[in-house]
């Protein structure tokens, strides 16, 4: 090469490094000032969100609790803080800075979290307060289906929202959150949770409630109460019932009936062969045993078929209530009178109904009460003015604890309802590792009014095989007294002694998995096993004195999974059962 061709050679490797030197400069600037402007715009972001974060929880309770003056303060100010959020994750600046390395997914994250609360702040909590809830709630005794229908636009529309909120939530990864947002992402996904329920709920009933209350033609049904006092895997057997019919959105009960009425059946109706494994002919003999398993449209269609055979009417659904419903209830409509007793009060209707009754009457005028009593609220509901918030936020709460239940005889119906807590179905799937734990009274009494129930599930560690395992600790508890109690209580003693309750606990396996071992108190004490619905099932017998404590421990594994929680499903008892789940690291971490 010339030398002349050497020089240019120089120079033009001269410009690249300085072209380049240049480039680096003006990036090496731009990414400064982009760090420093997203840093700032971060801390924005940062305090909006977790101001956020708190309203959005906030109304979620107020909206469920009915509270719609101070749902509506929550509602300017989630708006204000959701959209300055909004606004801070959004400008150029922002973008270009979740394309960095290291940084650039938790700016990802921090921008889904508050793309989605601002939607829903602007979309489904303003449905959500201007919907014509009353609609939902009879007048007169009677549903207006034409603002029923109105207004179930509304609710789906809301519906919907949040359900896509809640779907962003959960997609967003937080493993690298700093610890504040996480939290209050975590709680925010809990109260979204909630919320999906009430919003699903209430957009179900605006759709089915129309055909249900005989839009379409006269319906018929039976509302069965469960009696906790006498614990099935449900809630409590079967007592008292009686038959509502519908036609065009008009309610009225036309007939009333006990369980005891109905007699056994022999030969037995026929029982899914899963649970006659578990509990033999027993749910196709008695009324009072139809929901011996956990599953309740299994129970609901042996108890409709055992009230047409009895009694030659054949109804649409059966819907399932118990006391504590009552009590929910009865904070919004006030004290209902019940001829010839005194009034049922909330704080005191369980006590009354569960307690007080076997104390004071005798078996003929137990059944009387007990039908005087339902048919009281029943007509209090469908008349009395209430706060239809308080009174669904009541409805709410008694679904949430699977207390009402509900199955219809049209399929079309039950498929709207799908798996949610309505229904009482024991799915075949699980979406996060569930464990069930029923109970079924085995004393012959009604003792279960006494006994206090506890129950802590932990995750432990991932198997190789992609199972997890759960460590279940019941423990059962007795307040019943040594002595004083009526021959209605104690019933037939069948654990030997008339104040020893004794109670079959059901454990449920996660779907696909297993129960590997059982101990009551530190001892092997599993009576019986099986499978039901693709769960491995372990029953043990316990018995507990009145004072005493027993404790049942159980090791199960999920099927596969890679989830670090886990959930409980349990028999609703008269007093609340204590609860805890302790969570671990996924799996996959």
């Amino acid at each position: 090469m010339s030398r002349r061709g050497r020089r240019s050679s120089r120079r033009r490797t001269t410009a690249r490094v300085r072209r380049a030197l240049l480039t680096c400069l003006v990036v090496g600037s731009l990414l400064l000032v982009t760090g420093g402007w997203v840093g700032f715009r971060g801390w924005q972001a940062r305090a909006h969100l977790l101001n956020a974060a708190g309203f959005a929880r906030e109304l979620s309770a107020e909206v469920i609790g009915g509270d719609a003056g101070r749902a509506q303060r929550t509602l300017a100010a989630l708006q204000e803080q959701a959209g300055a959020a909004r606004a801070a994750t959004g400008d150029p600046g922002w973008w270009l800075g979740r394309r960095t390395p290291y940084a650039g997914d938790d700016l990802t994250a921090v921008r889904q979290i508050a793309v989605a609360i601002d939607d829903l702040a602007r979309q489904a909590f303003p449905t959500l307060l201007r919907a014509d809830l009353a609609s939902l709630v009879p007048r007169e005794g009677r549903l207006d289906l034409a603002r029923l229908r109105a207004v179930s636009v509304e609710l789906a529309g809301a519906d919907r929202a949040v359900e896509q909120t809640r779907s962003r939530l959960a997609a967003v990864p937080t493993d690298d959150l700093f610890a504040q947002l996480e939290e209050a992402l975590s709680s925010l996904r809990a109260g979204i949770d909630r919320l999906a329920e009430l919003t699903g709920a209430a957009d179900q009933a605006a759709r089915l409630l129309p055909p249900l209350l005989g839009a379409d033609g006269p319906r018929r049904y039976l509302l069965v109460s469960q009696n906790p006092a006498e614990l099935r895997a449900t809630g409590g057997m079967f007592g008292a019932y009686a038959v509502i019919r519908a036609d065009g959105g008009r309610v009225a009960l036309t007939r009333q009936g006990s369980s005891a009425e109905l007699a056994r059946f022999n030969p037995p109706l026929r029982v899914d062969p899963t649970l006659r494994r578990l509990w033999n002919d027993l749910p196709g003999i008695y009324p009072a045993d139809v929901n011996l398993g956990p599953d309740f449209p299994t129970a609901a269609a042996l108890y409709r078929e055992m009230v047409r055979r009895r009694t030659g009417i054949t109804v649409d659904g059966v819907l399932a209530v118990d006391p504590v419903v009552l009590s929910y209830l009865l904070k919004a409509t006030g004290p209902i009178t019940v001829p010839g007793s005194s009034a049922l009060v909330a704080d005191g209707v369980v006590r009354a109904l569960l307690s007080d009754a076997y104390r004071d009457l005798d078996t003929r005028e137990q059944d009387a009460y007990f039908a005087a009593s339902a048919a009281a609220v029943f007509d209090a509901f469908l008349t009395r003015s209430v706060d239809v918030r308080t009174l669904l936020s009541a409805f709410d709460r008694s679904v949430v604890e699977r207390r009402i239940l509900f199955w219809s005889v049209h399929p079309e119906e039950q498929r709207v309802l799908g798996n949610s807590r309505l229904t009482g179905t024991l799915p075949e799937q699980d979406t996060v590792p569930t464990v069930g734990v029923f109970l079924n009274d085995g004393s012959g009494a009604k003792l279960g009014y006494y006994l206090r129930f506890s129950a802590s599930l932990t995750v432990g560690d991932c198997q190789s095989d992609g199972r997890r395992e759960l460590r279940l600790r019941v423990a059962v508890h007795s307040t019943a007294p040594r002595s004083g109690l009526s021959d209605s209580v104690t019933g037939l003693a069948l654990s030997g002694d008339p104040y020893t309750a004794r109670t079959f606990v059901s454990v449920y396996s996660p779907a696909g998995g297993a129960v590997l071992t059982g101990r009551l108190d530190g001892k092997v004490g599993t009576v019986g096993s099986g499978t039901d619905h693709r769960r491995q099932v372990a029953v043990a017998r316990v018995e507990v004195e009145p004072g005493a404590t027993r404790t049942l421990d159980v090791t199960l594994l999920t099927g596969k999974t890679s989830a670090g929680t886990a959930e409980l499903q349990l028999t609703p008892t008269a007093t609340p059962w204590t609860t805890q789940v302790v969570s671990a690291p996924s799996c996959d971490q």
